[in-house]
């Protein structure tokens, strides 16, 4: 049995390529991200790779399967908080590569001096994140009732979801 390579590097601009293909059935199918589905690839990775955004690309084998980016939460008396969003690959979900971003981007906070971190609309209906991020030690510090429009269940709640590094 061979054992897989699993890096998480920092991305650029000329990774787009690896990142829209795992961008774009997240925006379409509008679940689990209050983004709006018909941006075009160009909008998509714009909002991804924008100023502020630290963006990683997770490769297994040299194959993408996953990203995220991180950001200060807010500006300010708020910036000592990180926020990331994170994506895996179509056909890598349910190996572990979620948890391997979260852990990744714990430590990476922490070595930007960030001092905890914060998921400010996890959608209620995302049962594995959710379950994934308490895992994490992420706790739910808030529930914001009907605030995400989901595209089959209508209105559900969005969580914000908390934990110090």
């Amino acid at each position: 049995m061979s054992v897989s390579s699993f890096t998480v590097r920092p991305a650029t601009r000329a990774d787009d390529d690896a990142v829209w293909p795992m961008l774009e059935p997240v925006l379409r199918a509008g679940e689990t991200y209050a983004l709006p589905s018909g941006w075009s690839r160009e909008e998509a990775l714009s909002y991804w790779f924008m100023s502020g955004h630290f963006v990683f690309l997770a490769e297994e084998d040299g194959q993408p399967v996953g990203t995220y980016f991180m950001q200060a939460n807010q500006k300010g008396g708020g910036a000592h908080v990180a926020n990331c969003g994170y994506i895996t690959a179509p056909g890598a979900t349910g190996r572990g590569i979620a948890a391997r971003m979260c852990e990744h981007s714990l430590e990476e906070a922490r070595s930007r001096g960030f001092r905890a971190m914060q998921y400010n609309f996890v959608i209620s209906t995302n049962e594995r994140a959710v379950a994934l991020w308490q895992r994490m030690g992420f706790g739910i510090i808030g529930r914001l009732p009907g605030a995400f429009e989901h595209p089959r269940l209508g209105e559900v709640d969005a969580l914000v979801m908390f934990r110090r590094l």
